[in-house]
């Protein structure tokens, strides 16, 4: 069936690049675009006009959000330390527990592919947090997702997230490490199993990926082996790294040697390493080694720093800076991690924090709408996706123009970027199927959702009090922005 697409404007892709296209066409057949541009010549058997409307590739996230994010119970509640964000010493020695069931694991992902869906994303690489874990995933967790994804339609690389230890608070409110080799090693096996069973199938909609923890909690022989691993199989690895300079130091004290120092030792600081958030690197202010030698290595290896701008300056953090990073050859993708799971405003803020944080020539717009596209496709090594072209992938989205909180459109991109959301887009189809129509994911009870995902967030809150220092109340913890008044209670 050969399909026809037209709107105000498409983004298609011409000379290495994109480019607008007023009142252009997308056609398309099975998983792949035929034409982009105006006046089909041929014969086609549907024909949808979406009129002020923006038709473009869809976005590629290298750390989508997957999860039910616990920002909700956190936001503006106080020192993360005190809110049992990481692990006690006492909670430790009582042993990590699940806070959810299976079931409710596979829900989560559910819920963070609908969410990924509705605002314009296409392709996912899920994060999930491991707080709330007996310890991290597994091979059958994993399967499951993939069911997942492939009934709904998503473009997903998956992989068990895998580590061998974890940062842990002493009771005197230091931070140190508890390492477990075993666990590590099994957890990589799982991952390998995995590659071998899932790479390559839903069509080709599912691909694999390592995904290693945030890298201070790795032991060397766990990385050597996920070097080998990867060398073995060719799939990209993901690893958050220089992430806070807590991770900048300790690693540096363990193994001798900066993050990316390690990585790049162990041979994996390369082109397939996709890097949550690359932020603390040699000569940040806020770590003890100067000099430039991270940022020769990121730009020397070709690794993609996959960047996520608002679970950081929800923090007061920002990357130094984006404008400066690309300045020097730093290769970008774009990444979700928090809620909300809104590329259109990583792609605000991301724009405001690189101006603010300086960098010249200054980042615009179109340069984070290539990472969150073209940059992430690079670092999947994928010239058929994020870009609407002859024989690329039929992954394509419909971003809504006609709302009045837009304002006037001059330039479809701008306008996204100025005063946007996720919410906007309309449609989407991934590998030709079409998975949203008139702002609904097609399939999804989102009102069954919110009150399944409402049930189960209670049951990460209640885990907050058991981990946190002191073992506290968990209304001692979570605190309303204002009173809440009961009956009775009015003055």
């Amino acid at each position: 069936m050969r399909t026809l697409l037209t709107a105000d404007w498409v983004v298609g892709f011409d000379k290495g690049d994109h480019a607008l296209i007023p009142r252009g066409e997308v056609v398309f057949s099975g998983q792949t675009i035929d034409f982009v541009g105006r006046d089909f010549p041929g014969e086609v058997d549907r024909r949808i006009d979406y009129g002020r409307a923006m038709i473009g590739p869809g976005f590629i996230d290298l750390d989508a959000l997957g999860d039910l994010d616990t920002e909700v119970l956190t936001f503006d509640n106080g020192p993360w330390r005190n809110l049992g964000r990481i692990w006690t010493e006492d909670a430790l020695r009582r042993g990590p527990q699940e806070a959810y069931t299976p079931e409710e694991e596979l829900f989560k992902y559910r819920y963070a592919f609908t969410q990924l869906i509705r605002g314009g994303i296409t392709t996912a690489l899920p994060i999930t947090s491991m707080l709330y874990r007996a310890w991290a995933e597994s091979y059958n967790e994993m399967a499951g997702v993939a069911a997942i994804a492939e009934d709904m339609g998503i473009r997903a690389y998956l992989g068990p997230c895998y580590m061998s230890g974890l940062t842990y608070q002493r009771a005197d409110g230091s931070l140190a490490q508890h390492w477990d080799e075993g666990r590590g090693m099994a957890g990589l096996d799982e991952a390998a199993r995995f590659i071998a069973d899932f790479d390559d199938t839903a069509g080709g909609r599912i691909r694999a990926f390592l995904a290693p923890d945030r890298i201070e909690t790795q032991l060397p022989s766990v990385l050597a082996r996920t070097g080998a691993v990867q060398q073995e199989t060719g799939v990209p690895m993901r690893l958050h790294c220089c992430q806070s300079a807590y991770e900048f130091e300790t690693v540096l004290a363990l193994r001798g040697v900066t993050p990316l120092g390690w990585l790049e030792s162990l041979g994996l600081l390369t082109d397939r390493a996709i890097l949550p958030h690359g932020i603390y690197i040699s000569g940040r202010p806020q770590v003890s080694l100067g000099g430039d030698s991270d940022m020769q290595r990121l730009v020397a290896s070709g690794a993609t720093v996959a960047h996520c701008p608002i679970v950081f300056g929800r923090d007061g953090e920002a990357l130094a800076s984006f404008a400066s990073y690309r300045a020097k050859g730093v290769r970008f993708g774009m990444g979700t991690d928090t809620h909300p799971a809104d590329m259109v405003e990583n792609i605000r803020l991301g724009r405001m924090l690189s101006h603010l944080m300086g960098g010249s020539p200054p980042a615009t717009a179109a340069d984070f709408y290539r990472a969150a596209t073209l940059g992430g496709a690079d670092a999947l090594g994928r010239g058929d996706l994020g870009r609407l072209a002859p024989g690329a992938k039929a992954d394509i989205t419909v971003f809504d123009l006609s709302g009045f909180h837009l304002g006037q459109v001059l330039d479809p991109i701008k306008a996204m970027a100025l005063a946007g959301s996720g919410r906007d887009f309309r449609a989407s189809f991934i590998d030709g199927r079409e998975v949203m129509a008139d702002f609904a994911v097609i399939g999804s009870d989102t009102a069954a959702l919110i009150e399944a995902a409402d049930r189960q967030i209670l049951k990460a809150r209640a885990i907050h009090a058991d981990r946190a220092p002191g073992r506290p109340k968990v209304d001692d913890i979570f605190r309303p922005a204002f009173p809440v008044l009961t009956a009775g209670s009015w003055s």
